[in-house]
């Protein structure tokens, strides 16, 4: 396991033992849902079901066509957001 793993690795570990993980979580909804994004991947998800048709297209090739738009579509300022909140987290934290 490379360097950068471990310590992803570490840094899960830590914010999920602390409760973190699952509060960013609920901000990282709360704030997508608020600019609109929800909405775009909805409008998408839909777009994709009636191109493909119903019949011929399942939940997991469903998440492989929309997540590189979905992940595209969040906003910088949101992304800035959340990382600058896992930055406080661990320097508040920090061992």
């Amino acid at each position: 396991m490379s360097k950068e793993s471990r310590m992803r690795a570490t840094i899960n570990q830590k914010l999920t033992e602390m409760g973190e993980r699952e509060r960013l979580k609920e901000i990282l909804r709360a704030r997508l849902t608020e600019c609109g994004w929800k909405d775009q991947m909805k409008a998408h998800c839909k777009e994709v079901i009636k191109e493909k048709g119903l019949e011929h297209i399942t939940v997991d090739d469903l998440v492989v066509e929309i997540t590189p738009k979905g992940r595209a579509l969040v906003p910088d300022s949101v992304k800035k957001d959340l990382l600058h909140r896992i930055r406080a987290f661990l320097a508040q934290h920090a061992s």
